[in-house]
């Protein structure tokens, strides 16, 4: 099969129905009378509820007093705090004789907003470091900012006082057509609750034609993995309007992002015989991944790029730095992000919509896909280690997400099969309240990667202390206000591991810790001098936790799991944590090695070794560790903690029953109801691992001794694994 072979249509030709005559969008909504909410007397009886207002049609047939007491979401209420500061720092501007009308008053509220308890503004330490800015600077002061505007084929564009495309504009003035306005307060209390009923019943009723649809295998089976283990992490498509225009080809659907998708996926089911047999006639998914490249460059080739280009884009570049063709992943990264400052998608689409007209769905996608991109150029930088290019500004995109379907949705391991006797339980995904803790969590590591990892090393002495007071601050505030169903305490580990992207997410709460602290252990003067160079003994302490916590945490996933569904943001803080056990193995090499140290270390490179199958780029950071351990004359048998201390038990010892147990039935799944938010209780009786593992490691001792302090005063590195993260001088 040739390389330009038709793409596979997965799913058949739109039918004549109501389905395809309607294309559900989000602006025809409101003619819908069905709602995705039950008032509380249907919620109660267990029927369906047609959400009519104030009271619905069995309720009124009944005589029943009908309520709708279903509580706020989290998005919606962090929108109107944010709302609110954002009109008290207008009234302030306006106290202050700066009521300009351009929002400057609103600049000086939102150049320090704490998130996460650190300071995220637009200071002059972002563009100093050569950064790409998320969009024009908070004033006006250069032109003015009239907003967005289409060019002349119709796309989605802004540009700047100094381009091509507009006239010059007398200072601090512009058109008038929508650029730098504050919200009205009307927008403020009351519009966003209409947008989010539009966007929420919108997505619920998707997910439920989703039901319907006729996908063949694989791709059914294909997509089903992006949506569990990837969507809910880096949300790079928003799956209502993919998956509605995938059946009438809209315009969020590309024959080239569906091949994206496919051929991210395929690489975690390798070891799934009936998939590799589905995927046989496309060259084993080779195909697929080689048709995105071809219809991509044919829409760059036209010059007309649309969202879903850029979501192939973010997905190329995620499949190929796990492969370890690092030139290709920057390349297709810095596109992606290069296409959003194009199309404006970095600009705050409801705030400066200018001349263009933009729907809820059109700004709620917009949004989401420029923190998607943030988050990933947090990522990308921090596995290759180089400067971020986007950065947030005021005019950026706030933080919000009016569609919190997500966040109630029921999420189980798709792909996973228990035997008799195991029984994952009902998880609620919480994926919107991860990704924006996520995004917050993106926010403060990218101040530490300014001020600390610079790689042409121009970070002041002062500088990285300064960061390092701040942003241990911002690491501590955040993962204080973290809620409860996102946090996993290693000390005391649930039942059964939460969602992966939960896990995630406290993975790399940690591995970002790591990260700050680990340049403090080691002198940043030459030559050292051992009386003022030792390290703070906190600084290593918290070094040792945060990595111990990583090896407990995987270790659980891995449990019930298994690793074929290992993620390379997961693979990365393992091997961010196993650099820190190897320093303690450099550092008391004269003097005996710790047998605890040892087993951490030893864990962590048995589990890197276990997942370079699926995360190739791993084999070189796994290569690297072994290179410094073969110096020490440290060697760990080929069979040392070869497996982790329980995987669900589909994991046999003959190969072909793995691969059948691991098969789980092609079937759509169907569509989750939503819990009631005040009594979601979860049942954790029905899912019964072994015992805690990792016996022996002692997760919460971490004394360290002066002649351990004094040993990493004059540590010298012995090789690349972790030297280019602290050579300042």
């Amino acid at each position: 099969m040739s390389d330009t072979a038709s793409p596979p249509s997965p799913t058949p030709p739109p039918k004549s129905n109501s389905k395809s005559k309607s294309k559900s969008t989000t602006s025809n909504v409101k003619a819908v009378k069905k709602k995705a909410f039950s008032c509380d007397q249907c919620r109660a009886r267990k029927v369906r509820c047609g959400g009519e207002q104030p009271s619905c049609r069995r309720c009124v047939v009944r005589n029943d007093a009908c309520r709708y007491l279903l509580a706020p979401t989290i998005s919606y209420t962090q929108r109107l705090e944010e709302r609110v500061r954002e009109l008290e720092g207008v009234v302030e501007g306006l106290r202050n004789g700066n009521g300009n009308g351009n929002g400057e008053g609103e600049e000086e509220e939102a150049g320090g907003v704490e998130v996460g308890g650190g300071e995220v503004g637009v200071g002059v330490s972002h563009d100093e470091r050569g950064g790409l800015s998320a969009g024009p600077g908070a004033g006006a002061g250069a032109g003015g900012f009239d907003g967005l505007k289409r060019d002349e084929k119709g796309g989605i564009t802004y540009h700047g006082a100094t381009s091509f495309f507009q006239l010059p504009a007398p200072v601090g003035q512009s058109d008038g057509l929508g650029g730098g306005g504050v919200p009205s307060v009307l927008e403020a209390a009351g519009g966003g609750g209409e947008r989010k009923e539009r966007l929420v019943s919108n997505a619920w009723q998707q997910r439920a034609m989703e039901t319907f649809s006729e996908t063949p295998e694989p791709f059914q089976f294909l997509l089903g993995v992006h949506w569990c283990w990837i969507q809910p992490l880096f949300n790079f498509v928003y799956r209502p309007a993919f998956t509605r225009d995938m059946e009438v080809l809209g315009s969020y659907y590309s024959h080239t992002l569906l091949n994206a998708m496919l051929s991210h996926s395929v690489r975690w089911c390798k070891n799934d015989a009936k998939i590799r047999a589905l995927l046989e006639p496309y060259d084993n998914g080779q195909l697929f991944s080689r048709q995105a490249r071809t219809l991509l460059f044919d829409e760059l080739r036209q010059g007309h790029s649309k969202i879903p280009t850029v979501q192939t884009l973010l997905l190329l570049s995620a499949q190929e730095c796990s492969a370890g063709n690092r030139t290709q992943a920057w390349l297709y990264s810095g596109m992606a992000f290069r296409l959003i400052e194009d199309m404006g998608i970095c600009i705050d689409g409801q705030r400066y919509a200018g001349a263009v007209q933009l729907s809820d769905e059109d700004i709620e996608i917009r949004h989401r896909l420029f923190w998607s991109c943030y988050f990933w150029d947090k990522m990308i930088s921090l596995y290759l280690g180089r400067s971020p290019t986007l950065q947030h500004s005021t005019v950026s995109p706030p933080q919000i997400m009016l569609d919190d379907s997500a966040e109630t949705e029921l999420w189980k391991p798709h792909g996973i099969v228990y035997p008799e006797g195991f029984e994952y339980p009902p998880t609620q995904a919480h994926s919107i309240s991860c990704f924006m803790r996520m995004c917050q969590l993106s926010e403060i590591f990218n101040q530490i990667l300014i001020h600390i990892y610079d790689p042409l090393g121009r970070n002041a002495e002062a500088e990285i202390q300064a960061c390092l007071a701040s942003e241990s601050r911002a690491l501590g505030k955040w993962w204080d206000d973290l809620p409860t169903f996102l946090r996993i305490d290693a000390k005391e580990l649930p039942a059964y591991c939460p969602p992966s992207h939960i896990v995630t997410l406290n993975c790399l709460y940690h591995t970002f810790k790591i990260l700050l602290y680990r340049p403090m252990l080691f002198p940043r003067s030459t030559p050292p001098n051992p009386t003022s160079q030792r390290p703070n003994p906190t600084h290593l302490v918290e070094c040792i936790s945060s990595a111990t916590s990583i090896i407990a945490i995987f270790d659980l996933f891995c449990r019930t799991f298994g690793d074929d569904y290992c993620i390379l943001s997961l693979s990365y803080s393992v091997y961010t944590a196993a650099s820190i056990f190897l320093l303690q193995v450099q550092a008391a090499a004269s003097g005996g090695q710790d047998e605890i140290t040892m087993r951490r270390l030893g864990f962590c490179v048995a589990v890197l070794e276990r997942v370079k199958g699926i995360n190739a780029v791993i084999g070189s950071s796994l290569n690297l560790i072994t290179q410094a351990l073969s110096k020490l004359n440290i060697h760990f048998p080929t069979n040392s903690f070869s497996e982790p201390s329980h995987q669900p038990s589909n994991r046999g010892d003959q190969r072909h029953t793995i691969q059948e147990a691991r098969f789980l039935p092609l079937t759509a799944d169907p569509m989750p109801s939503i819990p009631d938010n005040s009594n979601f209780d979860l049942d954790g009786s029905a899912f019964q691992p072994p015992p805690v593992p990792l016996q022996g490691f002692d997760f919460e001792n971490f004394d360290i001794s002066p002649e351990m302090l004094d040993a990493f005063s004059g540590l010298e590195p012995i090789d690349a694994t972790v030297g280019a993260l602290y050579d300042f001088h």
